[in-house]
């Protein structure tokens, strides 16, 4: 995991052997092709911890063109929505590294304060929200001047700052004070500091904006907190040790990784209720849900799997074996493919997900397509497709 409890804290990277390494080329022979030098392309920026680097993937061959050095300690990564840019976190060195994705070259750094992990943009691309673990404020920085704006004091170790899609409100998980700060997104001064539960962690907002949900690994609770009176709703009882949180699209169930319990937990996120909670496997860390709202992908931490499950009829329908420690999770543009960081191995899994014609197994109709190795200890993953040329 990119942020504490410590229990979540990945094991050093194990060195591949030569023989597998050998068996997970993937490169073809033949000239490298520029970068974008075909309609739709679309790369993967994965951050690796222990080698300062950032790998970037391209998801048309499923290769590692570049390996971005950037600051000491990468750990989040973000693309905007808008501007051809990613940023990452740079953890140790206090900063965060500008990618430009049409170069994939760093171009610029942003100094902001101590012990950042991840940064969150707004809807227009302008802002950049990151919380300083270390400092107990967020640094809010100016995307297109690529200078802080303020720096907005916060309660003790703030774990992450989240900004709604109405760009109002900003969410902040502080994790020393068992509370959450609500920052004036126009204002950029904190309008309400509410006391939830025990080590408050992830956060996701619905689309509408309306509530934030944030995990206390702590209690295992999730806290339903209402941004327009900017109160608390609710304290839900999940599982032990809630990792992370994975929102449907359609914003109507919000599923919670219960790492210590191994299973996950379903919240309805209109009446604020656990719906049930189910077994998904050894330790689960992160998920993903596929755009038709359908079905869930769990990365288990603690089995090399990632978990199969179908929201429709709430069974898990199928595992599939991946590298050591499986941890984020991204889709491909096209969702065909699922991208899973291997954070003890050190690479890739790419996993398909398209059905074969006259198929009808799992073993066959979602696969392991590929192990693309990149830096040591892989934390984070932003996707960028970029528009087709004119």
């Amino acid at each position: 995991m990119r942020t504490p409890p410590p229990v979540l804290r990945r094991p050093p990277r194990t060195l591949l052997s030569a023989a597998l390494a050998v068996g997970l080329i993937l490169l073809s022979a033949g000239c490298r092709r520029p970068f974008h030098d075909y309609p739709g392309a679309a790369f993967a920026y994965i951050s690796n911890g222990k080698s300062d680097t950032v790998s970037v993937l391209d998801l048309h061959d499923f290769k590692v063109v570049r390996a971005l050095v950037v600051g000491h300690n990468p750990t989040g990564v973000t693309a905007n929505p808008v501007r051809p840019e990613v940023y990452a976190v740079n953890t140790e060195s206090n900063n965060v590294s500008v990618i430009d994705t049409e170069k994939n070259a760093v171009v610029a750094t942003i100094g902001v304060h101590r012990a950042p992990y991840f940064i969150d943009i707004s809807h227009d691309g302008k802002r950049g929200y990151v919380a300083n673990s270390a400092s107990a404020n967020v640094s809010v920085i100016d995307l297109e001047r690529r200078k802080v704006l303020a720096n907005v004091t916060v309660g003790g170790a703030p774990g992450l700052a989240r900004v709604s899609s109405d760009s109002r409100s900003v969410v902040v998980s502080n994790r020393a004070e068992n509370t959450v700060s609500i920052v004036d997104g126009s204002t950029l001064r904190v309008r309400a500091t509410i006391p939830v539960c025990m080590q408050p962690e992830d956060i996701a907002i619905l689309p509408d904006s309306s509530k934030a949900f944030i995990t206390c690994s702590g209690s295992a609770q999730v806290a339903a907190v209402d941004l327009k009176q900017d109160k608390l709703l609710a304290l839900l009882d999940v599982g032990q040790t809630p990792a992370s949180l994975a929102l449907k699209p359609d914003g109507g169930e919000l599923f919670v990784c219960n790492f210590g319990s191994s299973n996950v937990s379903v919240i309805e996120t209109t009446a604020n209720e656990v719906g049930g909670t189910y077994l998904i496997g050894n330790q689960p860390s992160h998920a993903v849900i596929t755009s038709d709202n359908s079905t869930l992908y769990v990365s288990n931490f603690g089995s090399d799997t990632v978990a199969v499950y179908n929201i429709d009829t709430g069974r898990m329908i199928g595992s599939l074996p991946v590298g050591n420690r499986p941890d984020a999770l991204a889709f491909t543009p096209d969702g065909n493919f699922l991208l899973v960081l291997d954070s003890q191995s050190g690479d890739v899994a790419v996993l398909r997900l398209t059905k074969l014609p006259g198929s009808s197994k799992i073993s066959k109709d979602r696969a392991l397509f590929a192990l693309v190795p990149v830096g040591v200890q892989p934390n984070a993953i932003a996707i960028k497709a970029m528009p087709p040329k004119p």
